[in-house]
């Protein structure tokens, strides 16, 4: 009777799995611990994209799990008293199990293929509108001065504070001081890896006005946890006039700033 039992619970605990795991999907959203706001004109191709990959996933992981149910109940060896027969390997479902993954593979490469485009590919012709520095453990960035060009004297430095305009196209030039780091603007859907030696164009496009997390995606260290910034999206006046008020700061700090800018400008 106990093994009847036992086998009982292992075929209903199995069963548990995929109906809370579905249920937590469903009720995620009502307690706002599902995806962060999209304020990115490209997030919806991303999320579309991360929807029709977890409704895939979802489906095989129930059918999967149903069967696992169905066989610990069907076959418990407590109430089935007939010998066990056995498979000793099939070419077919060999192939068969092989194919059909590799086809749906195939298929998500394929169909992903403009959003990666849009992310990763299609650059927008225009000047980097700010450069972002990982270091252990905050986010240098520096923006072009008046005359629009990176690495001059007039260029403009900060710490944690990234500001943007709203409705326009933003390339940011990423590079790293020291180890990996992870670049991640949740509510923009952008990830990207900042390695040592390399600048990596990251450009994007905000499309409604807050302030937003800058967090590092990456284990970088002991001081990881504390790597935060913070995004603001404004309006271009305000842009323009907070823009305008981090280079009298900086002028009237200067020696700073050119202690600032020697460390930044020896990264390769």
């Amino acid at each position: 009777m106990g093994n009847r039992w036992s086998g009982m619970f292992w075929s209903l605990l199995f069963l548990a799995v995929p109906v809370l795991g579905v249920a937590t999907f469903a009720v995620a959203p009502s307690y706002d611990i599902w995806l962060p706001k999209d304020v990115s004109e490209h997030g919806r191709s991303i999320d579309s994209l991360f929807y029709f990959i977890l409704g895939l996933t979802g489906i095989v992981f129930i059918v999967t799990e149903v069967l696992v149910f169905w066989f610990l109940w069907k076959y418990d060896g407590a109430r089935t008293k007939a010998p066990a027969t056995f498979i000793h390997g099939s070419h077919a479902l060999e192939v068969v199990w092989t194919i059909i993954p590799a086809a749906t593979l195939l298929f998500l490469a394929i169909y992903q293929m403009n959003t990666w485009a849009d992310v990763k590919m299609r650059r927008p012709r225009i000047a980097p509108t700010v450069e972002v520095v990982a270091r252990q453990f905050e986010w240098r960035l520096r923006y072009p001065g008046r005359d629009g060009e990176l690495g001059t004297p007039d260029d403009i430095f900060l710490v944690n504070d990234l500001h943007v305009p709203v409705d326009e196209d933003i390339l940011v030039q990423l590079k790293s001081m020291d180890v990996l780091h992870s670049f991640f603007l949740p509510n923009l859907r952008i990830k990207q890896d900042a390695v040592p030696g390399m600048k990596i164009p990251v450009w994007f496009k905000a499309t409604e006005i807050g302030q937003y997390d800058i967090v590092c995606a990456e284990l970088c260290g002991w001081g990881h946890y504390k790597m935060k910034g913070r995004i603001t999206v404004e309006s271009r006046e305000d842009f323009d006039r907070w823009l305008a008020e981090m280079e009298a700061r900086q002028e009237a700090t200067q020696p700073e700033a050119d202690a600032t800018a020697a460390e930044v400008a020896a990264v390769p």
